[in-house]
């Protein structure tokens, strides 16, 4: 089951990276945009928005886990400038940077495995939540 939800994450995260194939800067939006949408998921049924369910909310860590592993390559030295809200701090402290990623990859795992109900989603998800707020709050832009 959780290789299901593991396969269909990385199709989904597969295909909206193939579509901004060329600039890192797009690949990542793309990537924190699909983040975005499943996060919408699951926050919809931690505050029941919508109806739990284990496989969607299993899927949407998985894609949260692949993000993790994927998203540091589209972030490389000549991606700096342009339509950009990674902040120059991205490069000046790479190593916090990518143990970062390497956390969320790593919490959005343990995630899939200790949920069963909506109550373990909501703990795991507050956990797994607080590697994105750290890391935005830190590598990015602030949009008013």
């Amino acid at each position: 089951m959780i290789r299901t939800v593991l396969a269909m994450a990385v199709a989904a995260v597969g295909v909206t990276v193939a579509i901004a194939q060329s600039n890192p800067v797009q690949q990542r939006k793309a990537l924190m945009k699909t983040n975005g949408e499943q996060e919408r998921i699951v926050i919809d049924m931690v505050q029941a928005k919508r109806p739990f369910d284990l496989e969607d909310a299993k899927k949407a860590l998985a894609t949260f886990a692949e993000a993790g592993e994927k998203a540091l390559a589209l972030f490389p030295d000549g991606s700096k400038d342009g339509d950009t809200a990674a902040l120059p701090a991205v490069w000046e402290n790479k190593a916090d940077f990518t143990a970062r990623f390497a956390k969320l990859a790593s919490d959005s795992k343990a995630a899939i495995g200790a949920i069963n109900d909506l109550d373990s989603l909501k703990v795991q998800l507050t956990e797994v939540r607080q590697n994105c707020i750290g890391c935005h709050r830190t590598y990015r832009k602030r949009t008013s």
